[in-house]
C-alpha cells in the first residue's frame, strides 16, 4: 500500500506545482487559445498543460520501471514511456504551430506498433480466438484509434480529467483484484497526475492539457487498458472508457457518412451539444463523472457477472448519451463547428 500511495501522491503534488510553473510561463510567452465560433470557451486561455502532466506521469513510470527491474522485474513500462515521450515532442509542436494531420497519425501508428512490437507474444487481445496476426492487427486499430478519440474527446473544461481518473482508478482496481500491483500502481499515478490537473483545469479552467497531454495519456491509458484485455479482463478494459469509445465513435461515423472530413475539429460530439444547449462544463463533467463511476462498479461486477456488468455498461452509456443529447436540443441549432484545442 505504501507504493500505491506514493505513486498517487507524487504525481498529485508534482503535477499541481508543475502546471503553475508552466501556466506562467505559457502566459509570458501568449500560447494561447483565442476563442472563435468553433470554441467551447469565452476568453483566452493558455494551452499546453501537458508539459507539466506527462512528464510527471513519465517520470513516476520511470521509477517504478527502476523498482521493478531492480526486484528482478521486467520493468515493462519502458516502451510505452519512449512512446509517450516521442508523442509528448510530436504534440507540444503541434500545440505551438501546428503539424499536418498525417504526419500526426503517421507518427501514432509508428509508436502503436512498436508498443505492440514489445508486448509479450502470450497477452491476446481476442483470448486466442484468433490468430497472432489477426489479434495484432485488432489491437493496433483499438490502440491508434484509442489515442486519437482520446485527443478529440478533449473538449471542454474539466472532462479529459475525469475520465483519466475513472478510467485509472477502474484499472487500479482490477490489478489489484487480480494480484498485479505493478499495473496497479503504474494505473494510480494516471489518477494521481489526473486529480491535480483538474485542479487547474475545473471550470472556469485557468489552463487547457492542449495535445501535449491528451495524447500522451490516450497512448498510456490504451496501452494499460490493452494490457488488461491480454491479461483476460477484456470485459473490464471495455467498459471502463465506453462512454469515450461511444461518443467518439457514434460522432465520426455520423460525420464520415456525410462526407465530412472526421480529421478536421467540430463541435458534434455529445457532450458538446449539450454544452451547446446551456449546460455549463462543470455541469456536463459531473454528469460524465457519475456516469463513469457506475462504470467503474460494472467493470469490477464483470469479473464474476459478465453479462450482468456489459448489459449495465450499455444501459449505463446509453441514457448518459440520451440526457447529453436532451440538454443539447435546449439550443435551436448547432452551429457548424470544432472543437476547441484543449
Amino acid at each position: 500500500m505504501t507504493l500505491l500511495a506514493t505513486s498517487f501522491f507524487l504525481p498529485l503534488i508534482a503535477v499541481l506545482v508543475g502546471t503553475r510553473w508552466v501556466l506562467t510561463w505559457l502566459l509570458r510567452k501568449q500560447i494561447l487559445d483565442h476563442p472563435n465560433e468553433r470554441s467551447s470557451h469565452s476568453r483566452p486561455t493558455p494551452r499546453g498543460g501537458g508539459l507539466a502532466v506527462t512528464p510527471a506521469i513519465l517520470l513516476a513510470w520511470i521509477g517504478l520501471s527502476c523498482l521493478a527491474a531492480r526486484a528482478g522485474g521486467l520493468g515493462q513500462a519502458w516502451t510505452p514511456v519512449t512512446g509517450a515521450l516521442i508523442l509528448l515532442i510530436l504534440s507540444w509542436m503541434d500545440d505551438e504551430s501546428g503539424l499536418s494531420a498525417r504526419l500526426r497519425l503517421g507518427v501514432h501508428a509508428f509508436v502503436v506498433a512498436v508498443g505492440l512490437a514489445a508486448w509479450p507474444a502470450d497477452q491476446l487481445l481476442c483470448q486466442n480466438l484468433l490468430p497472432f496476426w489477426a489479434d495484432r492487427l485488432i489491437a493496433f486499430g483499438a490502440w491508434l484509434w484509442f489515442v486519437n478519440l482520446f485527443n478529440f474527446m478533449d473538449g471542454i473544461d474539466g472532462i479529459s480529467g475525469v475520465e483519466t481518473t475513472t478510467v485509472g482508478i477502474g484499472l487500479t482496481g482490477v490489478s489489484l483484484l487480480s494480484g498485479d500491483i505493478g499495473n496497479a500502481a503504474l494505473a494510480i499515478v494516471l489518477v494521481g497526475a489526473a486529480l491535480g490537473f483538474l485542479m487547474w483545469n475545473w471550470h472556469p479552467a485557468k489552463i487547457f492539457l492542449g495535445d501535449s497531454g491528451s495524447v500522451p495519456i490516450g497512448y498510456l491509458l490504451g496501452w494499460l487498458l490493452l494490457s488488461a484485455a491480454g491479461h483476460g479482463h477484456w470485459a473490464a478494459a471495455l467498459i471502463l472508457p465506453a462512454y469515450y469509445l461511444t461518443d467518439a465513435t457514434l460522432t465520426l461515423t455520423r460525420r464520415a457518412l456525410r462526407g465530412e472530413r472526421i480529421w478536421e475539429a467540430h463541435r458534434q460530439h455529445f457532450y458538446q451539444k449539450a454544452i451547446q444547449g446551456g449546460a455549463s462544463h462543470a455541469c456536463v463533467a459531473s454528469i460524465i463523472l457519475l456516469a463513469n463511476a457506475i462504470l467503474i462498479i460494472l467493470a469490477w461486477l464483470s469479473e464474476t457477472h459478465l453479462l450482468l456488468a456489459l448489459a449495465g455498461a450499455a444501459v449505463d452509456v446509453t441514457l448518459l448519451l440520451m440526457l447529453l443529447n436532451g440538454l443539447g436540443r435546449r439550443a435551436p441549432n448547432y452551429p457548424p463547428s470544432a472543437k476547441p484545442r484543449n
